[in-house]
């Protein structure tokens, strides 16, 4: 499990299954995922956590290793160590210490294995259990190798500043993964990732060819905010442009006639249909100005997510027939932005690791980004609801309490408007889905001490998307209390996230822990 779960609902879990046997059930969890066919990848994707840099590369006792970084495990917890630990970014795990009883549960979990595993025997039989491991191991320790150090200090500062001598490989204790979370081993290797310093607008010069694809990322941010003003401009303003009203062979008056709240409802869907296009841009400039331009590789994936998810949404006119012309010339500019601004990964880390900071605070901070990562999955499950639900019924129960009328009714009066609010409902969910991926994947790989961006992505985010769904709902009094709670609950949680992670997320020691420089080699 992520640090995200594992530290606050270690307590609760603890609680209920035992200490130990919480930690047993989260260790073998994670190996039986990772044993799975694709199992690793799927750990190391979910989790954040990429390739580490070449320079982390070395050998133990002359076997290769990548990272230097890895663990230290008791016999008892190796078969699962051994296959949990990997995708979680550990290059080697060490089994110590080995008795003679110890050998076959040993064999069994270097059996299989994708990592090194090296095995420390101890006790008066030590040489006789090296002999029997030895073929079965890829290396055999004794304790005394002087660059392997074996570290039960939790700071993710020391053990990067261990990495910078090439010789030197860090293991941790088991006390170290207990306190620190499954995310150490990724928070070591970024803190200690070569990093350079930050490009100026000077040397990326004038021509677009050379812009790099966070510049192109920020544009599509941008647009998406100014698009998103402007249907809210327009939902405020006539509700209806003059394609709307050709295509329905109808005005606001005619609409009036069917139901007198019927353009309330229209403006309604529009208007928190702008609100979500405005936090999709917020979004986007922040992964881009904040998470690509400074080299995170998960900022792209987040934004290319997210990217493929809203812009096929578009493609939602097959089934119901309407063609918004606003919405593809939106979509006709900011495509290929989109195209170049993920269409190659990050030139290299530019990015700086802050001190991680009292346990408290960081603690508090995990509950908040699990707080912001369950919001995230509520609006990506609620965006598929409203687009099933707009691809086929269009109204819920509530909807039609509001308006007083029946969809048959609207059908007969007019064979048009069914299908042209399904398609403001259909392509509000899609857009709902497409923020949500963002936020979930900012929230689950952006929480990083002193990445003040983050919060300030995640607060206009989240200000533009709730606010004017509750207050257009007040205003046209759509107060329905069922309909409405997934919007008061995913405000609560997000405030309360937001308060609790601002002191770790907007961190500003005196101090910025450097990464090293990288050869020019």
């Amino acid at each position: 499990m992520p640090d995200w779960t594992y530290q606050p609902l270690r307590g609760t879990a603890a609680a209920l299954l035992g200490e130990r046997r919480s930690r047993r059930v989260a260790l073998r969890t994670l190996a039986a995922v990772g044993s799975l066919p694709g199992g690793g990848r799927l750990i190391a994707w979910g989790f954040g956590h990429r390739h580490p840099p070449a320079r982390l590369a070395g050998s133990v006792a002359g076997v290769p290793v990548t990272p230097r970084l890895g663990a230290v495990v008791p016999p008892r917890h190796a078969r699962a160590a051994v296959r949990a630990l990997a995708p979680l970014g550990a290059g080697l795990v060490e089994i110590a210490p080995v008795g003679a009883a110890d050998v076959a549960t040993v064999r069994a979990a270097a059996r299989g294995r994708r990592i090194p595993v090296m095995a420390r025997p101890a006790g008066p039989d030590a040489a006789a259990v090296a002999a029997a491991l030895a073929p079965h191991v890829d290396a055999v320790t004794t304790g005394a190798e002087h660059r392997l150090r074996r570290t039960a200090d939790p700071s993710v500062d020391a053990a990067a500043r261990a990495l910078d001598d090439p010789g030197t490989t860090v293991l941790a204790t088991t006390s170290v993964l207990v306190h620190a979370g499954p995310g150490w081993f990724a928070r070591v290797t970024e803190a200690a990732t070569p990093a350079r310093p930050l490009p100026t607008a000077r040397e990326i010069g004038r021509d677009p060819r050379r812009w790099p694809a966070w510049w192109w990322g920020t544009l599509v941010g941008v647009g998406m905010i100014c698009a998103g003003i402007g249907a809210a401009a327009i939902a405020l303003g006539p509700v209806l442009l003059w394609y709307d009203r050709d295509h329905l062979g109808a005005d606001l008056g005619d609409l009036r006639a069917l139901s007198h709240h019927l353009p309330h409802f229209l403006r309604h869907d529009r208007i928190t249909m702008a609100g979500t296009m405005v936090t999709i841009g917020v979004l986007y400039v922040g992964l881009a100005a904040g998470g690509m331009r400074r080299g995170w590789p998960w900022a792209r994936q987040a934004y290319l997510a997210s990217g493929w998810i809203g812009f096929p949404t578009l493609l939602y006119f097959l089934g119901l027939g309407f063609v918004e012309p606003l919405h593809t010339a939106v979509t006709a500019v900011l495509f290929p932005m989109f195209l170049a601004a993920t269409r190659r990964r990050p030139p290299g880390p530019r990015w700086s690791v802050r001190p991680e900071g009292p346990d408290r605070e960081r603690h508090r901070a995990l509950v908040g980004q699990l707080l912001l990562i369950l919001t995230g999955f509520g609006l990506l499950v609620g965006g598929a609801t409203i687009s099933v639900v707009g691809l086929t019924d269009v109204f819920v129960g509530s909807d039609l309490e509001f308006l007083h009328v029946t969809p048959e009714a609207l059908e007969a009066a007019n064979p048009r408007l069914l299908p042209f609010v399904a398609h403001d409902r259909a392509g509000f969910g899609g857009a709902l889905m497409a923020a949500a991926v963002a936020i979930v994947l900012l929230s689950a790989w952006g929480w990083r001490r002193g990445e003040s961006w983050v919060w300030w992505s995640l607060l206009p985010a989240a200000a533009a998307g709730f606010l004017p769904a509750v207050l257009v709902h007040g205003s046209i009094r759509y107060v329905d209390l069922w309909h409405l709670a997934p919007v008061y609950v995913g405000m609560a949680s997000t405030a309360t996230g937001l308060a609790l992670a601002r002191p770790y997320l907007c961190a500003r020691d005196p101090t910025v822990s450097a990464c090293p420089t990288p050869d020019n080699d």
